[in-house]
């Protein structure tokens, strides 16, 4: 049985690669049919956001390869409800549809798998 991995993230889109590191262990984990979901927090949350223009700093745009997620089944997306405030966004501002979780909600999902990764 394979055992479900939650990845977590808080880095920002861009300035390093950690933001498509965590789209390929996503894909990658998918491929070998591991139950897998995304939490994303802090500046992660950004990672998200529509409509994003990284060509002006030379950058490949994260949000297509973001799009393929449901495609591999990659469904369950999370977001820190206080870093989208933070950065007042709204759920609509998001490329892909995201549940935001309070702190606690946070601990408790964390809880909930048997691996966590964390970039």
């Amino acid at each position: 049985m394979a055992k479900s991995c939650l990845l977590i993230s808080s880095a920002a889109p861009y300035g390093s690669s950690a933001a498509r590191d965590l789209l390929d262990i996503a894909l990658t984990a998918s491929v070998f049919e591991l139950p897998v979901a995304l939490l994303l927090i802090g500046d992660g949350v950004l990672q998200l956001k529509s409509q994003q223009q990284p060509q002006t700093i030379a950058q490949k745009n994260l949000n297509a390869i973001q799009a393929s997620l449901p495609l591999y089944d990659l469904e369950r997306i999370y977001v820190e409800a206080e870093a989208m405030s933070f950065y007042d966004l709204q759920l609509e501002d998001l490329c892909l549809t995201a549940q935001p979780l309070q702190s606690e909600e946070i601990q408790a999902l964390i809880a909930e798998f048997e691996s966590v990764i964390t970039l």
